[in-house]
């Protein structure tokens, strides 16, 4: 086995570059294609998530197969290979094994446990077998892989460690109330009718909301979900819109989730901010200022006075005042790079012209200077890392949101600069990375990882006995022709012997040959399965002269009377297409 996996995820890259190098259907495919035909793969399949994109492939050289995989996510990604090359992760045979077990159990999820995953897997599969880009190894791997993935939901809590992406996106916007309680009564647009989009939209009504509206492209497949939806049970009114009526119901939704395939934003920052202003009856200006304050602005350039005036000129990167041990008036967040996202470069200018134009006290004041900078190093101190600045207080905290914002999409759906709109709550998936990284990890996870470990010793075990079956094989039928030809030698020295004889002779020339090559033949088995022990097949060779081009064919044999993926499914629900 030679496996090899090179790819990214949310705990190697941000998500800024996530979004970049997400890839679409049609790239997938033709990721594949370009991955068989390059010279060190033999199979090659994609897991492309919302916070991951994996490659996966049987390759006979490390190094050139690392160089070949890393180029070509590089190419279909659109993102250089010099700036890719950084967050990249490899994985080699069983450390590859272990790697794709881990994240079928949820292991490596930005929600620990959540169970999605398992169903992105067996797309992944589904489209290798299609593309017929997957063989032997592959199969075995990725079908293995939801088993275990299986049998760690059904044999231990680890469902309790974390939930799917889509509960915890809703948690996060109902801050500290339960889901139950926010959602109820509440409208929801649900943008998209995907696998997320339909667990967000059955989600919701479970959690009691009035109404779901569906919007997507293709009409008839919002239809069928609203129709799903409607028939649920959950006394939850469900319809379907097309897209262009999404800025319509934005008027009316108290939530939206949107999670599609395009390339580009659903939902800019001017339509949210238009339903918002449809909904409260007065303009909303995108990159308006954030909200009053009593507290004195602060730029990393300058320092602080303790208040300001209601009609002072306010910093447009302001601090909230709401970080803890800073001094009076200067506060930090750490709210990740959509504290900025989407701003624009006239802003950014105000920004520099307030900081050049700002009073001698508030810019040279040393010890205000001294505080700040004491602040930040605190903060960075706790949180690990340079946080931007932010003025306006939680809307959670403060309950004023009118419109509540889930996007579940890579790339994203929604502009990150609708968090400057005042009444506007966005959750997207660098937020939820941030919020996930403090979750509490279950006792359960222990047990899975454990289950991990033992999957991936018998996966290896089962995969290097495997290899050199043919070798056995092989030697076996060196075997049978020297029988054969000793028998045939016989009857030309003792043409006129009885045939009652002659089987007695050539059954007892059998016995002995399988006697002696039974206990070599077991215990090669034995040890070939065991780690390091790929070179038992090579000395096997070796001490019987076998023809490296007969074990080859027995390979080939092997592998032409492999059952196909209907008939596997026919004969074993177990394997087969997932």
């Amino acid at each position: 086995m030679s496996l090899l996996v090179v790819g990214l995820s949310h705990r190697s890259a941000p998500v800024s570059v996530l979004e970049r190098a997400a890839l679409a259907a049609d790239a997938q495919a033709k990721l594949l294609q370009d991955t068989l035909a390059a010279e060190p793969a033999a199979e090659a399949a994609v897991l492309a998530t919302c916070n991951r994109i994996e490659l996966y492939a049987d390759v006979d050289k490390f190094h050139a197969g690392v160089a070949e995989l890393s180029t070509l996510l590089a190419q279909h990604s659109g993102v250089g290979l010099e700036e890719l090359t950084p967050y990249l992760y490899v994985h080699y045979e069983d450390r590859a094994v272990h790697h794709l077990f881990s994240v079928a159990c949820g292991l490596d999820s930005m929600v620990v446990g959540e169970g999605q995953i398992l169903g992105q897997i067996k797309d992944a599969l589904a489209r290798s077998q299609e593309l017929h880009t997957a063989g032997r190894l592959l199969n075995d791997l990725f079908q293995q892989a939801l088993r275990v993935g299986k049998r760690a939901h059904s044999e231990t809590g680890i469902d309790r460690a974390g939930q799917s992406l889509v509960t915890f996106g809703l948690e996060q916007l109902a801050g500290r109330e339960p889901v139950g309680a926010w959602a109820k009564g509440k409208r929801a647009l649900v943008i998209g009718a995907g696998s997320m989009s339909s667990l967000a939209a059955a989600t919701l009504a479970r959690a009691g909301v009035d109404e779901v509206v569906v919007a997507n492209r293709t009409l008839d497949r919002a239809h069928r979900l609203a129709e799903i939806l409607a028939e649920g049970g959950t006394g939850t009114i469900a319809r379907a819109v097309p897209m262009d009526q999404v800025a319509a119901e934005l008027t009316r939704a108290d939530v939206a989730v949107s999670c599609t395939g395009a390339t580009g934003l659903v939902l800019t920052a001017e339509a949210v901010a238009a339903g918002v202003a449809d909904r409260t009856g007065a303009p909303v200006a995108v990159g308006a200022p954030l909200g009053p304050t009593t507290s004195a602005p602060s730029a990393p350039h300058g320092g602080t006075t303790d208040t300001v005036a209601a009609d002072d000129e306010a910093c447009p990167l302001g601090l909230s005042g709401d970080g803890a041990a800073v001094p009076r008036g200067v506060g930090f967040s750490v709210m990740g790079e959509d504290a900025v996202a989407g701003m624009d470069a006239a802003t950014l200018e105000q920004h520099a012209a307030w900081v050049d134009n700002a009073p001698a006290a508030r810019r040279d004041d040393p010890q205000n200077e001294a505080d700040t900078i004491t602040a930040l190093a605190a903060a960075v101190a706790a949180t690990g890392r340079v946080p931007e600045n932010r003025r306006r207080p939680s809307l959670v905290e403060t309950g004023n949101v009118l419109l509540a914002l889930l996007d579940l999409a890579m790339p994203r759906d929604i502009d990150a600069a609708v968090h400057r709109i005042d009444g506007v709550r966005l959750v997207d998936i660098e937020s939820l990375a941030d919020a996930s990284a403090d979750a509490p990890m279950a006792v359960d996870v222990e047990q899975v990882r454990a289950i991990v470990s033992d999957e991936v010793a018998a996966f290896g075990a089962a995969q290097r006995a495997a290899h050199i079956t043919p070798t056995v094989v092989a030697l076996r039928t060196m075997a049978a022709d020297v029988v054969a030809n000793e028998i045939a030698r016989l009857d030309g020295r003792l043409p006129g012997l009885p045939e009652k004889e002659r089987a007695e002779i050539t059954q007892t020339v059998r016995r002995v040959v399988d006697k002696l090559l039974h206990a070599p033949t077991v215990r090669v088995k034995q040890l070939a399965s065991e780690p390091g022990g790929a070179g038992y097949a090579d000395a096997l060779r070796t001490l019987f002269d076998l023809d490296p081009q007969t074990v080859a064919a027995v390979s080939r044999a092997d592998k032409i009377n492999e059952p196909t993926d209907q008939n596997v499914q026919q004969t074993d629900p177990k394997r087969g297409r997932a």
